[in-house]
């Protein structure tokens, strides 16, 4: 992957959850997935409980995502409780909506109807908890917090989900028309199957520390996880279940009245494969089975939120997500064999990102 000089000096940065004075300021800041921490990946940190409470008031999040060219939009609801300060644990509702690159674009030679039927599905469920072995502080000034948490997510149809059926939809084309070519038969056609629904997960380690002290605050961030979901499932099943690294850095500027920004920088790495979506060729049917170069997510972005005790955070960004990401063999039928290569253009290099979390 390549980085502009921007991009290699703001690499071990993150998306993330900068604040000014304790990790408490973590409480009601949820990623996309739901969890305590910055818009994608978790930290150390867990829902703010009251002194002497044992549950936490619930902490909620709405996120919305805009990679409407190919892939469609996602929108997150969230709800996450902690327990005792040292545990949370949460729900969230991913809802996506349809994107805008149909049959008359020239992917349809590669994917009957677009690329976007790749995430012809209405979204998916996803369950998280995790549980803070040391706190912030807990051993001295300069002790980072550790927290181990996971989540499941379930319905996940997207990529892999439906690339049975539309391999299965470009068999039967081909089938037809190099049958009617070659003066064969065709009958009776494959039944097209449902899409699968699959089920994947992240197991995780996060350290973060958040520094209130002179001469500058700052929040960081790393962490590794062990996944077998590929762009946090919106990619679909990554072919085997590996490690990644995740990070960030953000740094809080007050703007007074109470109120802090916090520019924000960081990564996240992803699975270089992706089942049903990568190079392939013919006689394997299109996008089944190959290898997708994916490259590694960049965020940046602004957080905004109170510096004492703060209820509300809204998030702001650009996320790089992915551009071309293999090639796929195309046909003109009704000739039998590929005619030339297309790119798997998933045109989300630059999406726009929001997000607004609230704890009671």
């Amino acid at each position: 992957m390549k980085f502009s000089t921007f991009q290699k000096l703001s690499f071990s940065g993150f998306l993330a959850v900068a604040m000014f004075l304790a990790s408490q300021m973590q409480a009601q800041n949820l990623t996309l997935e739901g969890q305590t921490g910055g818009f994608l990946t978790p930290t150390a940190y867990v829902v703010y409980a009251e002194k002497g409470q044992f549950f936490s008031h619930p902490a909620i999040g709405i996120h919305f995502i805009n990679a409407s060219k190919v892939i469609g939009n996602i929108e997150t609801l969230s709800i996450t409780e902690s327990f005792a300060g040292r545990a949370e644990l949460g729900y969230t509702r991913s809802i996506h909506q349809f994107g805008n690159e149909g049959s008359g674009s020239a992917s349809a030679a590669v994917v009957p109807g677009g690329f976007s039927q790749l995430w012809n599905a209405n979204g998916m469920n996803i369950f998280h908890g995790k549980v803070v072995a040391i706190k912030d502080g807990q051993f001295g000034a300069w002790t980072p917090g550790l927290a181990v948490g996971g989540l499941v997510r379930t319905g996940d149809k997207f990529v892999t989900g439906q690339a049975a059926v539309l391999a299965t939809e470009a068999e039967n084309a081909y089938c037809y028309y190099t049958g009617a070519y070659l003066g064969g038969l065709c009958d009776p056609q494959v039944p097209i199957p449902a899409a699968k629904a699959y089920t994947n997960g992240d197991v995780y380690i996060a350290v973060t520390k958040t520094w209130a002290k002179k001469p500058v605050p700052f929040l960081v961030n790393f962490g590794w996880k062990a996944t077998n979901a590929t762009i946090f499932g919106i990619g679909g099943q990554s072919t085997r279940f590996g490690g990644r690294i995740f990070g960030g850095l953000g740094i809080p500027l007050p703007l007074g009245h109470g109120i802090v920004a916090v520019p924000s920088m960081g990564f996240t790495q992803e699975p270089g494969t992706s089942k049903g979506l990568g190079t392939a060729s013919y006689t394997s049917l299109p996008l089944v089975g190959g290898k997708a170069d994916i490259p590694t997510t960049l965020d940046y972005a602004v957080r905004v939120t109170q510096i004492e005790h703060p209820h509300f955070a809204f998030d702001i960004g650009i996320g790089a997500v992915a551009s071309h990401i293999g090639s796929a063999p195309t046909f003109t039928f009704p000739n039998p064999s590929p005619t030339g290569t297309a790119l798997v253009d998933l045109q989300a290099k630059k999406v726009l990102g929001m997000g607004l979390s609230y704890r009671y």
